[in-house]
Formats: structure tokens, C-alpha cells, sequence
């Protein structure tokens, strides 16, 4: 039985009821649904999770006069088992008893809290510490393309215009995006098949008087001028898409979202994505991180500074101000390294650590 089609939810238990509601909300993902010390899954999305997770498929009853095949996990390993789901590319929507059982006659009221995507995690268990986790977002018209980046768990957002479909590919490559969203007319398939999490979006999403509005929105502003893309309406169409798809995951309010930057070509070094494979700087050409150009140079000791690295080998900047900047700043530090080293491990991860409270997770 494929719940997805079954609309006739009278001929099922009120509990069932209630579940196929609520997975008919979230047809696309996995739905965990929380019942007493486990989160059970139903139906397909039991069979699906079998195979993923690597967990035993059962039956639980019958409901409409059918076995109903369900999987469970236990609700303290929640953590380890969406770890494995996102970095497979699988979305899920938790949810939650959020009734009395006491007092509740029926099924004890449950609602989707939070739902978990690729490139939406903020969870400190599911991040890799040391690198990016971004969510991005590609839009396309007769004169070039928009790509937008957000990365939650700090709240960096960025946006860019490239002109061409090789400009486009390297942006792809270097910015290896957990999570990709792109409209339902998409023309250029061929450019992002086979990435991991590609997200389908309706056109809507990505109109842009709607983008204007969500940011604007979302940074306090009457206007987009103060940030110098007023005028980047490629780059803006996927920022509103990626802004819209974010709070309707998350739920909740993204005070930690304050701005949004534009990134132009010709401020770095421009690589193509075969220039930078060969190069070999977070990646080598065998999939793995040994003996690349990050992991020789990184002597970082927070997460943060290895994050920061990786984003400064992959986007070489021009501009000989910044440049000067940078070599005067390792100039000052490197007397202090010793003394300041055992001081800077203590400090933990505070980008996520901010970004976490101001999503309370």
C-alpha cells in the first residue's frame, strides 16, 4: 500500500488517521513519527528506511484491512540515525507528541516540529566541525544565471551572478552544496544531475518581487541597496527561493540571518571545476582529503579558522589591500602562536554555538 494514494483515511484506525494526515502533508520525505520512546515509521517510508538505515522492517497489526509495515528507532538515537539519512540526502520531518496522553480522548495530538534536510542542519552532531555545510539555491534565464548560499549553522549568506555555464559549474564545485534547490522548469538538467540533495521548487518561489520582499523581510530594510545587490535580480530570484525553503523547514524565527553579500568574479582568482579539481585543494582527485593542498596547510586549532582556510584557498583573492591585510595580520600573530594557541582551543566552536541559540536548537 502506498499511503501517498490512499485518500479514504475513514477506513483506517483514528491512530493511522492521524499519521497518513500527517505524512500526506510531507509526501516526498521520511516521516518520523513519535510514538512513546520510538519514532515508527509506516508504509513505504518504513520500507525505505529499512533499506537506508539498515533496520528491521515489521508489521504492526492492520489498519483498512491491510498489514501495515513499519520500522522504528528509539527516540535517545535520533541524533545518529538522521546523521546517516542527511548524509545519504535524505530529508525527514520529525514529529512530535505535543498532547496529553492523560488527558487526550484519541490519538494523542502530534504535529511536524522541525524538518531536517541536508542543508539545513544546525545540529552539533550532525555538522562535520571543519567544513561548510551549505544550502544553495540556482536560478536561470536568458542572460545567466543566480546562485545563492546559506549556511545555517553560521549564517553566512552569499549570492552571485555567473555569466556562463562553465562559470556556473565551477561555482557548483566550489562550493559543493549538502542540498540544492532548483525551479521546476530548469532547463539545464544536465548541469546539476547526479549532485547530491536536489531539491525541485516551484516557480513561485523564485519570483522576484517575492524575493525582494522575504528579504527585505527578514533583515528589517525597505530596500536591498545597502547590501549592493539591489540590482542582482538573477542572484536574488534563488536567494528568496533558499530564504522561503529555510523558514518553511525550520519553523521557527533566523535572527542570526542579518545580511547578505554579493560575490563578484573579478574580486578572486577565477579557477574552472577541472583547474580546481586538478589542484587538488580540499579534495583529491581519489574522493579523499589526504594530502591536499587544506590538509597540508591547515594548522588551525578551532573549527572556525579551518572553515575560514578552506574558503580562502577555494576563492584566491585579487585585491592586493586585503592581501596586504592578511600578511600583516600573520605577521603580528606569529611571535604569539605559542601563548595563544592553548588559549584559542578552549574557545569551542562559536559560530555554530551563536547560531544554534538563535535557533534554539
Amino acid at each position: 500500500m502506498n499511503e501517498s494514494f490512499d485518500k479514504d483515511f475513514s477506513n483506517h484506525t483514528p491512530m493511522m488517521q492521524q499519521y497518513l494526515k500527517l505524512k500526506a502533508q510531507h509526501p516526498e520525505i521520511l516521516l518520523f513519527y513519535r510514538m512513546g520512546d520510538f519514532y515508527e515509521l509506516f508504509y513505504d517510508d518504513a520500507k525505505r528506511a529499512s533499506k537506508l538505515l539498515d533496520i528491521s522492517l515489521t508489521k504492526r497489526g492492520a489498519s483498512a484491512g491491510e498489514p501495515i509495515p513499519m520500522a522504528g528507532i528509539p527516540h535517545h538515537a535520533v541524533e545518529n540515525y538522521l546523521a546517516k539519512l542527511v548524509n545519504q540526502g535524505e530529508s525527514v520531518a520529525i514529529c512530535e507528541q505535543i498532547g496529553d496522553p492523560a488527558t487526550s480522548k484519541g490519538p494523542v495530538e502530534r504535529k511536524v516540529v522541525r524538518i531536517v534536510t541536508p542543508g539545513t542542519i544546525s545540529d552539533e552532531a550532525l555538522l562535520q566541525e571543519r567544513q561548510d555545510n551549505l544550502l544553495a539555491a540556482i536560478w536561470q534565464d536568458g542572460k545567466g544565471y543566480g546562485y545563492a548560499t546559506l549556511d545555517i549553522s553560521s549564517g553566512r549568506f552569499r549570492l552571485s551572478e555567473p555569466a556562463d555555464r562553465e562559470t556556473m559549474a565551477a561555482e557548483l564545485q566550489r562550493t559543493n552544496p549538502a542540498e540544492l534547490l532548483y525551479a521546476e522548469d530548469f532547463a539545464e538538467m544536465a548541469l546539476i544531475e547526479g549532485r547530491r540533495g536536489l531539491r525541485r521548487r516551484p516557480l513561485w518561489e523564485f519570483e522576484i518581487d517575492t524575493a525582494r520582499q522575504q528579504l527585505n523581510l527578514q533583515f528589517g530594510t525597505r530596500d536591498l541597496v545597502g547590501f549592493g545587490v539591489e540590482n542582482a535580480s538573477r542572484g536574488l530570484c534563488a536567494a528568496g527561493c533558499l530564504l522561503q525553503y529555510v523558514k518553511d523547514t525550520q519553523r521557527t524565527s533566523l535572527p542570526h540571518i542579518r545580511s547578505i553579500t554579493m560575490e563578484r568574479q573579478q574580486d578572486s582568482i577565477i579557477m574552472d571545476a577541472a583547474t580546481r579539481r586538478n589542484l587538488e585543494i580540499t579534495q583529491n582527485l581519489a574522493g579523499g582529503v589526504e594530502n591536499t593542498l587544506a590538509a597540508v596547510l591547515d594548522c588551525t586549532v578551532t573549527p572556525m579558522g579551518s572553515r575560514m582556510l578552506k574558503r580562502w584557498l577555494h576563492m584566491p583573492v585579487r585585491n592586493t589591500d586585503i592581501l596586504r591585510e592578511r600578511q600583516q595580520t600573520i605577521g603580528a600573530l606569529q611571535d604569539t602562536v605559542s601563548e595563544l594557541q592553548p588559549v584559542l582551543r578552549q574557545v569551542g566552536d562559536l559560530e555554530r554555538i551563536l547560531a544554534r541559540l538563535a535557533l534554539r536548537t
